[in-house]
């Protein structure tokens, strides 16, 4: 992942870009602070987004939102959460086959909670 080269104390578990919205699970490192690391990221994509897109100006909006993972099961719900994002939204019927998220790489990526979507709410 990109987020793993630009900060180096940040490990990535699980993306999906929509549309409208990204979801990025992700676990900081050497206590680097959140909003440094969101601030880089958003700073980052925005960038690289109006270049491709040929405009300047705000990209993203400036709120996140967060949450602590609190134990195994629910770093299990939020990683299933992310990948089965575009099939709740309709966008294909396999996790897998949505080009924007790291389900297409569950089976390259080192982790012990990373594993095909399985229908699981």
């Amino acid at each position: 992942y990109w987020l793993e080269k630009q900060y180096p104390y940040v490990k990535s578990h699980a993306f999906v870009v929509m549309p409208n919205h990204v979801h990025v699970l992700i676990e900081t490192l050497e206590g680097m602070p959140l909003e440094r690391i969101v601030h880089g990221w958003k700073g980052y994509s925005a960038r690289q987004i109006n270049d491709l897109l040929g405009r300047r100006g705000a990209l993203w909006r400036p709120e996140y939102y967060d949450r602590y993972i609190r134990d195994v099961e629910h770093l299990e719900r939020s990683l299933l959460y992310i990948h089965g994002n575009p099939v709740r939204a309709g966008l294909v019927e396999d996790p897998q086959d949505w080009q924007f998220g790291s389900a297409r790489r569950v089976g390259t990526l080192d982790g012990m909670w990373h594993r095909p979507f399985e229908g699981h709410k």
